[in-house]
């Protein structure tokens, strides 16, 4: 959990069917690997949907917000935070990071969402009133403060200032804020799957990054190579899930994910027959 920084004199007061024309898994260092990927929006309506409608509401929420780590930095020193992405500090992250409390993290399931934030002049002279985008990567679970609470990095809450007073608006303590669900977009971006360190044959678990539209994925499901059934993962913390296999799992895999508005995406033969952990394996496909 994120400590919050903020001065001292406010302690005290306190995220149609698409068919891809192709899809490869790539690993940043490794060869390629071919396959097809698909996409179900989970409902043949789905932009006109109550699950979309409840997701992405144009209203604004009040909420509150802090920020720690440095003025000019993505939150935690190392660029990771509970949501267990790594290099939050890059892009496409560029330090526009936040943790969430209780029901934005949603048990690490909020991991990855984007929304909309803002403050207001009539809060602080120095909000811009201008909607800043951020992601979710962390959870701070402080439950004193507000319903909704983003524990922001230096970077995402100073970008809610007028031009020069970032340091000033980083000084104001808890701040009051308006806030939004907004789809991701990941521009030129596709889904990426990262391969934990310590997965093997018997043992995979693997983070999901830059999913547009929710962002947020809540499951992920693994076919086996020559095999006609899916293998559920279970959440292991934050964005990671895990499989416990007991006999070998048979590579290359396909692998399906789910978003929290019900949005299927499948990546085939994504994770390849040579596949490490401690690898990024670029898919073609995207929400």
């Amino acid at each position: 959990m994120a400590a919050i920084s903020f001065k001292s004199a406010a302690i005290a007061a306190l995220l149609t069917v698409l068919v891809a024309h192709g899809a490869r898994a790539q690993s940043s260092n490794n060869g390629t690997d071919s396959g097809g990927g698909y996409y179900d929006d989970g409902s043949d309506g789905y932009n006109n949907s109550t699950e979309r409608r409840s997701l992405y509401s144009t209203s604004w929420l009040p909420a509150r917000a802090t920020w720690y780590g440095k003025p000019n930095g993505a939150g935690p020193d190392n660029g990771g935070g509970a949501c267990s992405y790594s290099h939050t500090n890059l892009p496409p992250f560029n330090s526009m990071t936040s943790c969430g409390n209780i029901p934005i993290f949603k048990d690490g399931k909020g991991c990855g969402a984007c929304y909309q934030v803002r403050c207001l002049s009539t809060k602080n002279r120095a909000c811009s009133e201008q909607p800043q985008t951020i992601i979710i990567t962390d959870v701070n679970t402080n439950p004193r403060i507000s319903k909704y609470y983003f524990d922001m990095s230096g970077t995402s809450f100073g970008s809610m200032a007028k031009p020069g007073m970032s340091n000033k608006l980083r000084g104001a303590g808890i701040l009051d804020i308006q806030f939004r669900r907004v789809a991701c977009n990941y521009k030129g971006l596709n889904v990426n799957f990262h391969v934990d360190r310590g997965s093997n044959p018997h043992y995979f678990a693997v983070r999901v990054e830059y999913a547009d539209g929710d962002g947020s994925i809540v499951q992920v499901d693994l076919q086996e190579a020559n095999c006609a059934s899916w293998k559920p993962l279970r959440q292991s913390w934050g964005a990671m899930w895990r499989l416990d296999s007991g006999p070998p799992l048979k590579a290359p895999f396909s692998l399906r994910i789910t978003g929290d508005s019900g949005r299927k995406l499948t990546a085939y033969k994504v994770i390849p027959a040579n596949w490490k952990g401690n690898m990024d394996y670029r898919s073609v496909v995207q929400f």
